[in-house]
């Protein structure tokens, strides 16, 4: 099994448990599940955004441990007051040791910077739990989704309120999937078949392939100031870096540092 067909089969056995300890209905009473959604794809859409989506995770499969002890709260605020045009929280547990918890404390703390959902969905009580927790965004990956998949969890966000990224990594990927409800299109630069380090090149080479009316935004394999440049000229909105800032000491830091030399 890769890596990937690990995290799912995990994901299938986490998503039942969590179904039977709490109802839909439960998750519809959350503070949060009528709260108006902020849109990531205008804030990456903005004049004058920097773009970045900038990721809050403490491990990965590649990497291991990166930033155990980085604060969410601190964290997060400090994304924001950095730039960031949104924010990913990580909330699978076993492979990237995020919580539920930790998109609730980014929300409290961050009330006006959209939020994504960084997960493996599945099943739609997952869009639920993620319009109870806080987000404004969730992700879908096709390479773990069949089509109809992607048409029926798509079509969930959006009569929950929520936007959509949609990411893929080849041509087959994207020519497969229903994009009626998907707001952002995310070409993924990591080979999710063994979390390896990839390049950009994933990047360059899918843009022309994805239609126009979608935001288009670069994901993973980010650390250069000028990969963001580059990848701006061709016409990519947004870029998900998650490691390159999260791998420091100070992330909020990074950031801020990063912003510098691309804006």
């Amino acid at each position: 099994m890769t890596i990937l067909d690990q995290i799912i089969e995990n994901k299938k056995t986490e998503v039942a448990r969590a179904k039977e300890k709490v109802s839909i209905e439960e998750l519809k009473s959350s503070i949060y599940f009528n709260k108006k959604t902020l849109s990531l794809k205008s804030a990456l859409i903005a004049d004058n955004s920097t773009g970045i989506i900038s990721e809050y995770k403490r491990k990965s499969p590649s990497k291991g441990n990166i930033n155990v002890g980085a604060g969410i709260a601190e964290t997060t605020m400090g994304y924001t007051k950095a730039g960031a045009a949104g924010i990913s929280v990580l909330t699978d547990t076993m492979f990237f040791g995020g919580f539920k918890e930790d998109l609730f404390i980014a929300r409290e703390n961050n009330p006006s910077t959209p939020l994504l959902r960084k997960d493996f969905m599945i099943d739609e009580y997952q869009i639920y739990e993620a319009k109870a927790w806080g987000a404004d965004v969730i992700l879908l990956i096709a390479a773990n989704l069949e089509s109809k998949e992607i048409e029926i969890l798509s079509k969930k966000a959006h009569e929950l309120g929520l936007e959509v990224l949609l990411e893929v990594h080849n041509k087959e990927e994207i020519d497969k999937s229903p994009l009626s409800n998907v707001d952002i299109v995310g070409v993924n630069n990591r080979n999710l078949k063994n979390f390896a380090e990839n390049n950009v090149n994933a990047s360059i080479e899918l843009f022309d392939f994805i239609p126009n009316d979608k935001v288009k935004i670069s994901e993973s394999c980010i650390s250069h100031p000028d990969t963001v440049k580059q990848l701006r000229e061709i016409g990519y909105k947004g870029f998900l870096m998650g490691e390159n800032f999260m791998k420091t000491s100070n992330p909020a830091k990074a950031l801020e540092e990063f912003v510098e030399l691309i804006m």
